[in-house]
């Protein structure tokens, strides 16, 4: 049964990516970045939907009061990441507009890559890394002053559940350049969907939203040490399981 929701889910992804690729692309001549947004946000929500629908995944969400208020309001945001799921479900959550710290190969991707590269989000040349970080900063700046928040995984790519992997500093280091609080979340996305698993299976994923963490005055390393210890002790308490 799991292997047959699965194969229907992808379908209903097929299905609704296509024609949604195709509308970002032709909109855009006519939509500015903040419309465009909204328009993806659709999309995202018609994925998170159809898993709820078609695989029985079901979200739980608690902390929602400590994102900031204002329309202007900075914020990074630094995610657990073990699944795709969460990259569809984070712009569902969120009251601003999120712009993804994304290496520039997506952008290739059939569709999906062709809307992505239409909204005003960070891909990045991970062969340059210096002006890679160089243009996360200016870029980030801009975005930030103009009520956009930032998203990153700082672990960099998806892990097992019940894994933890090398906390990279970059998204600290944003903070720390522009001003903005960093707020972590955890999310256990793959005790339902697994990394790099086809197959799916129904469940809750918990999310949990930390308080603002001031970046003013902190060093880079020393304030993901401390997103990092409450990622990880927020995930030992949502998913005792997986860390027996």
């Amino acid at each position: 049964m799991a292997f047959l929701r699965s194969v229907l889910h992808a379908a209903w992804m097929l299905a609704t990516v296509v024609p949604w690729g195709i509308y970002m692309v032709l909109a855009s001549r006519w939509r500015d970045s903040t419309q465009l947004w909204w328009m993806a946000v659709r999309w995202v929500g018609w994925a998170v939907q159809g898993a709820r629908v078609i695989l029985g995944i079901r979200v739980r969400v608690t902390g929602m009061d400590n994102l900031p208020l204002g329309q202007r309001s900075p914020a990074i945001l630094l995610v657990k990441h073990q699944s795709t799921f969460e990259t569809f479900l984070m712009p569902t959550l969120m009251p601003h507009p999120l712009a993804y710290v994304f290496k520039r190969e997506l952008l290739r991707v059939p569709f999906f890559g062709w809307a992505m590269g239409r909204l005003d989000m960070i891909h990045i040349d991970r062969g340059a890394r210096a002006q890679a970080f160089n243009r996360v900063v200016e870029q980030g700046k801009r975005l930030l002053a103009q009520g956009t928040w930032i998203i990153i995984f700082p672990e960099g790519t998806r892990i097992p559940r019940g894994q933890k992997g090398t906390y990279k500093h970059g998204g600290t280091r944003l903070a720390v350049e522009t001003g903005a609080p960093v707020i972590p979340i955890a999310v256990t996305s793959a005790k339902v969907w697994p990394r790099r698993a086809f197959i799916k299976h129904p469940g809750v994923v918990d999310v949990a939203i930390g308080k603002p963490i001031p970046s003013q005055g902190r060093e880079p390393d020393e304030l993901m040490r401390e997103v990092e210890a409450w990622i990880e002790s927020e995930m030992r308490r949502l998913d005792p399981d997986a860390y027996i």
